[in-house]
């Protein structure tokens, strides 16, 4: 991935060598922020309002006060310098609380530095991956439903996939799957979609939110419930879904195989295709 073209840092938008902050930054020293990531398809970004009130949710979460509904105006001005209006982009936001003198309180009244870039990107109709995936034990802090930046239990169990050559690392708390290091995740058994409900130990990603809207849709049954890794040999199907992932089928968790070839589940394709029609 390339460094982009233009960077909008607190008002100003500039070239990205020159984004600087403070070694004091609060983001910097503590991993003290927030972000938010969404994709711009055919010329709008895909269920943007979703994305920036759970911003707005996370922001009040974690005592940050700053007003996201400024942020359109300035993602157009961003947009525009970085020659991607109506253009199929990656739009990255990170709003953290800003510059103090290090201590683990903050003070009260301190300003919040906000960034944000947009780099080309355009995703395939469909995420045709057949995805092999490990798992591992959650071992991060138990307020996973915060999209913060601080992810470095999240970084290292996708660089452990990485090295075994996997897309992606699953994780399990207490026996059951809650997500993936950068995803969601879900299991399909005797034609029922399971997937981790909506608490801490998890984020409630949008793709998520649009998976179990269209299975709605779709009357396909759902249960908002974890599976647990003794149930891993018994399930059908299985897939991940973020907002770049879109819906990719999982074919090999460890070593136990869902299928061969480019035999993906037909949930999984039936998903795949209704997600297509929402662009």
């Amino acid at each position: 991935m390339k460094y982009p073209e233009k960077v909008y840092l607190n008002g100003s938008i500039v070239p990205h060598q020159d984004a600087k902050i403070s070694v004091f930054d609060r983001g910097f020293i503590f991993g003290d922020g927030l972000y938010e990531v969404m994709v711009q398809i055919n010329g709008s970004f895909f269920y943007k309002e979703a994305h920036l009130n759970r911003l707005k949710d996370g922001l009040q979460k974690v005592n940050i006060k700053f007003d996201v509904d400024i942020l359109p105006k300035e993602i157009s001005k961003l947009l525009e310098a970085s020659e991607l209006t109506n253009k199929d982009c990656m739009l990255y936001i990170q709003i953290t609380r800003g510059v103090a003198p290090r201590q683990h309180s903050y003070p009260a009244d301190i300003l919040p530095t906000v960034m944000m870039y947009a780099i080309p990107k355009v995703l395939p109709d469909i995420n045709e991956i057949d995805a092999k995936v490990i798992t591992r034990d959650d071992f991060r802090w138990s307020r996973c439903d915060i999209k913060m930046t601080s992810l470095l239990g999240n970084v290292m169990l996708n660089e452990e996939a990485m090295q075994y050559d996997c897309y992606e690392t699953i994780m399990h708390r207490n026996g059951l799957y809650t997500e993936a290091s950068h995803s969601n995740v879900f299991f399909v058994k005797d034609n029922v979609v399971y997937t981790h409900p909506a608490d801490e130990y998890i984020l409630n990603g949008i793709t998520r939110i649009i998976v179990l809207d269209l299975c709605k849709s779709l009357n396909i049954e759902i249960n908002e419930s974890p599976i647990s890794i003794d149930d891993l040999t018994t399930i059908d199907e299985a897939f991940l879904t973020g907002t770049s992932t879109q819906i990719a089928s999982i074919q090999q968790i460890d070593e136990h195989i869902l299928y061969t070839g480019n035999n993906k589940g037909p949930i999984t394709r039936k998903l795949q295709e209704a997600l297509l029609n929402l662009k």
